[in-house]
């Protein structure tokens, strides 16, 4: 195994990057050593694609045995304490200019006024549902992504799909991230999502909530997931999706 994926994997990753701005170019976002890999498709990732696919429909066949049950159960809770609907459906890119339809567990109160759309930050905490706060703590909102997965949309392990409005902003940065199909947990998810979560809870406007999700949140998690497509693998992949259960289990 690569020594950088020992590093990133195993302890906390020591790199450093930039703050940044909308304006700021794509190769300021990533370390020198990974610029060579980081506007072309890694040649490494583009040979186990197809495998990573066959990897992931039969992790995915085998699971949703498992998950199912845990499924049904999270919507007849959801159903009986909160209400309809039980789950909230909403357009992420799997690519830039390719949109497709996330399925997750409702986790927040509904509006009319599509106030839903964006980063939840510290301003929407009110909005999160007990049952919500439950579900986020363990993951179980993403399990009806085991839909996604087989559909194509998604993988088990890679970037978070962002939101069309991110991909639109930083299209240099997404046309490297999503070279690699959307994950339901990947690098960036185990090594920076609850430092994501403890900034973007301290904050108090959605304004606020978008300066420090752009700027300091997306290149950091960039920078990570173009590390894992650089040292892609199936031993990888199933090292990261271990590693996630480890760290949910320890919530």
């Amino acid at each position: 195994m690569p020594k950088v994926t020992k590093l990133v994997l195993f302890e906390k990753p020591k790199y450093s990057f930039p703050e940044t701005s909308r304006s700021i170019s794509f190769n300021s976002l990533v370390r020198p050593s990974l610029k060579d890999g980081a506007a072309h498709k890694s040649t490494r990732f583009k040979r186990i694609r197809p495998t990573k696919r066959v990897f992931d429909l039969v992790v995915a066949g085998i699971g949703i045995v498992f998950i199912a049950p845990i499924i049904i159960c999270v919507a007849v809770l959801l159903l009986v304490l909160e209400g309809r609907p039980i789950f909230y459906i909403s357009e992420r890119m799997k690519a830039p200019g390719t949109p497709f339809k996330i399925i997750k567990f409702r986790t927040m109160y509904t509006t009319l006024d599509g106030a839903d759309a964006g980063v939840t930050g510290g301003d929407k905490k009110g909005r999160i549902t007990p049952v919500g706060r439950m579900l986020r703590r363990f993951r179980l909102d993403e399990t009806p992504q085991i839909i996604n997965i087989l559909r194509g949309d998604m993988s088990f392990v890679g970037p978070r799909p962002p939101l069309r409005q991110y991909t639109d902003a930083f299209p240099e940065i997404y046309q490297a991230v999503l070279q690699s199909r959307p994950g339901v947990t990947g690098l960036a998810t185990l090594h920076y999502h609850r430092h994501e979560e403890r900034l973007i809870a301290r904050t108090k406007s959605p304004t606020e909530t978008e300066q420090i999700y752009t700027t300091r949140c997306i290149p950091r998690k960039a920078a990570l997931d173009l590390i894992y497509q650089r040292n892609a693998s199936i031993w990888f992949d199933a090292k990261i999706m271990w590693q996630t259960v480890i760290c949910l289990l320890k919530r």
